[in-house]
């Protein structure tokens, strides 16, 4: 078990019938796009979260609880650690991740390598010891996701985001000791937290020299992802839901069935048509 004594969040299940979105908000997605790529550990004992919380349409990957928990099997009961560059994403997933990591035997190390946003902020949390990178940031916010339904569709998101907040709220305060008001606030104002603040507010308990880039970050399939990430944040700023955005992309990928996952040779003047949409038209 974790070497501190952290909160297990209640058992929280998918709603039936609920049609939600998991995302981050866009301000999350363009600041994570924006940043060079964490170079991969060649440690067996390091868990990289470099990816989206859940299944990521980007790379047909993405971080789930069972490649985690693939990922601590292998590891065993040896100290391990964590380094996390995210924007998030699925907060059942998040907490499922947050769970595995907690209830490790060994010591649990985190890192924030860039962002730790939303449900990585989560995960974050989990470890023993917390450290951010100089120019890391940690976000936390409400619970956030598109919902589309009647009134009691809405209704039943908003009792399931809420438990959500509460759930990550009483993380935070458990591994931080501020006060629960407080946290609630950081929560409601979309806050990121730099890495002095994070250490000063007990978010972290130190701090590292930075991650280094990408050093294979001028090849064509990493170019290809930094630019279908940029365009999945301009598109996220124009207000548009996560499943939309992966339709369009795809199409301009040239992906033929809805579950295809678009090809490295990403078609550039199809995006930039993409982001033309969501220019106004003159006179508007």
């Amino acid at each position: 078990m974790s070497l501190r004594r952290l909160p297990q969040p209640r058992a929280l299940e998918r709603p039936a019938g609920l049609t939600t979105g998991w995302d981050a908000p866009s301000t999350v997605l363009a600041a994570w796009a924006e940043r060079p790529m964490a170079a991969e550990a060649d440690d067996p004992a390091t868990i990289s979260i470099y990816d989206v919380i859940g299944v990521d349409w980007w790379t047909g990957e993405g971080v789930t609880a069972k490649r985690v928990a693939a990922a601590l099997r292998s590891i065993g009961e040896a100290p391990v650690t964590v380094n996390v560059n995210s924007p998030g994403g699925d907060m059942f997933e998040g907490l499922a991740i947050y769970n595995l990591l907690r209830e490790h035997p060994g010591e649990v190390r985190v890192k924030v390598m860039g962002v730790a946003a939303s449900a990585a902020s989560v995960i974050a949390m989990a470890g023993d010891r917390i450290e951010m990178g100089l120019g890391s940031f940690l976000m936390i916010h409400d619970a956030w996701g598109m919902v589309v339904g009647n009134r009691h569709d809405m209704t039943t998101a908003a009792a399931t985001f809420a438990e959500f907040d509460g759930a990550m709220a009483e993380i935070y305060a458990a591994r931080t000791g501020l006060d629960a008001a407080e946290v609630a606030q950081l929560m409601d104002a979309e806050s990121w937290i730099n890495a002095g603040t994070a250490v000063d507010k007990g978010f972290a308990d130190g701090t590292f020299a930075g991650p280094d880039p990408e050093k294979d970050d001028d090849k064509p399939a990493a170019r290809a992802l930094a630019a279908r990430r940029r365009l999945d944040a301009a598109l996220a700023r124009g207000g548009m839901p996560a499943a939309e955005r992966r339709r369009l992309v795809l199409d301009a990928a040239g992906a033929e069935e809805p579950g295809a996952t678009p090809e490295v040779a990403f078609d550039l003047a199809a995006a930039a048509r993409l982001l033309d949409t969501l220019k106004p038209s003159k006179g508007h």
